[in-house]
């Protein structure tokens, strides 16, 4: 998930600070993809820049008629927390959608993600390299690997069980944990059909290749009786 999307369809439900925005992201999409604070920060500004996003100063507690909010006597928070609030304080400053930002934001919902160029697998790198390299005993690559792919499988086994996934805090987590779950069992019907590649390519005899005999320019025996 894009985090500069996701910001954007965050910010499209109410403005948030950025310790909002980084906590919101984390809890929708079940925690498996945790974001710095600052590269939450660094995006939104970004976003700010592009003019999709503006600063908007946040409302404090109690509604606008509540006055300004009471100082801590903690010290200014600087660099990327400047002005977005210490954990578990309110923010002083919170971003919000323009116009563009709005419609950014609609489009990302009714566009499909691009699948054109997937993104580079270390094991499918491994595996290519290994069944082209001398030496390599591409079968034990594959057994260890399914090892360890079925390790994670029962960890993600485990973890569905422990989720509701008819229960709303649960529904975005057991969703992601479904796609990891399916995700593990494809790789190892990958791993099962690599296997067995390998091994009818091993018991095909090879074929060697010799070269045709170079044609000679042999004189004409009847031009020579001439």
């Amino acid at each position: 998930m894009s985090v500069k999307q996701g910001i954007l369809a965050l910010l499209s439900v109410q403005p948030m600070g950025v310790a909002r925005l980084r906590r919101e992201f984390e809890a929708r999409t079940g925690g498996t993809w945790p974001l710095n604070i600052g590269q939450v920060y660094t995006t939104a500004q970004r976003l700010e820049r592009d003019g999709l996003i503006t600063r908007v100063a946040a409302e404090p507690p109690g509604g606008a008629d509540a006055g300004p909010a009471a100082d801590t006597g903690a010290a200014p928070a600087t660099g990327a927390n400047a002005g977005h609030g210490a954990p578990g304080e309110p923010e002083v400053e919170q971003y919000t959608l323009t116009r563009a930002g709005r419609s950014a934001a609609a489009e990302w919902w009714h566009t499909p993600v691009n699948r054109g160029t997937p993104e580079r697998d270390e094991l499918v790198i491994k595996i290519s390299l290994a069944v082209t390299m001398p030496g390599v005993d591409v079968r034990e690559v594959v057994q260890r690997q399914r090892s360890e792919t079925m390790r994670a499988l029962r960890d993600l086994t485990r973890l569905v069980a422990r989720t509701d996934p008819d229960s709303d805090p649960d529904l975005a987590w057991s969703l992601v944990l479904d796609h990891h779950v399916f995700t593990a069992e494809a790789e190892l019907r990958w791993l099962d059909h690599i296997e067995s590649r390998a091994e009818r390519a091993a018991s095909r005899p090879r074929v060697v290749h010799t070269p045709a005999p170079k044609a000679t320019n042999t004189p004409d025996r009847k031009a020579t009786n001439r």
